[in-house]
Order: C-alpha cells, then structure tokens, then sequence
C-alpha cells in the first residue's frame, strides 16, 4: 500500500471553502465530506482535509492559529508547467484569494502562490529537473 497524505486545514465557512476551491479545479471525495469536513483531492495520494473549525479543534488541544494572522503551514504543490502555476494563481484570484507575493522565477523552477479565503498560504512551483544547478 502507497503512503498517503491527508493535510489539515481548519476553515470557517465550509460553503465557501468548496466553491474556491472547486473553482481551481479541484473535486472532493463525497465518501469523506459533509457539512463538518471535506476530503479534497489533490493527487492520486494527496488529499486536503478542509474542517470547520469546531471540528478540526476536537482533534487538537492548542488553540487554532489564526491563518489571517500568523502562517501555521505553507503547503506547496509542484505543477505540471509555468503555465499551470499562472493559471491556477489567476483561478484563486478570480475565487476570492490574493497573492501575497510576486512570482519568482529562477531559470530552472518557477514559483508562484495565493492565500486563501481562509488565509492559508498555496506555492505552487514548476521545476525543469534538466536545467538545474549541479549540486
């Protein structure tokens, strides 16, 4: 069986949270969401779990760090190409998110992200494995 990973992500509207993050291109598995949680999925073995936050703090005893804030996670994704990070960044702008940062481009990889509505930081990176520095 392949290791998975299940990020996180304590949110307050799950209404809205769906309909951003559908917006990017993203579905959600309906077996693991309802009006408490939502299994968005990622990649094959990469799933975000979105909670209200009176559930996502059933599971923890600190408090929940206000995302708007301070920053609790930068969670990053690779992409495909340039070209998927800048549409992806545009999508999140036209759902309601921000770019908190100009893009970086570095020759060999490509950065760019956005916050969220519920102010949780996305990276998003293309990287030519063929055109970077030697080590």
């Amino acid at each position: 069986m392949s290791r998975k990973i299940f990020v996180n992500l304590p949110i307050r509207d799950m209404e809205r949270a769906k309909a951003f993050f559908t917006a990017l291109g993203f579905s959600f598995n309906p077996q693991f969401t309802n009006d408490q949680g939502a299994c968005m999925v990622v990649a094959e073995d990469i799933f975000v779990m979105l909670l209200v936050e009176p559930f996502f703090q059933s599971f923890i005893k600190k408090r929940i760090a206000d995302a708007k804030a301070t920053t609790e996670v930068l969670v990053c994704l690779s992409c495909e190409s340039r070209a998927e990070v800048d549409d992806l960044v545009k999508k999140a702008l036209a759902a309601g998110g921000t770019a908190p940062n100009a893009p970086q481009d570095h020759g060999f990889m490509y950065a760019h992200g956005f916050e969220d509505p519920d102010g949780h930081l996305w990276e998003l990176t293309w990287m030519d494995p063929n055109a970077a520095p030697p080590h």
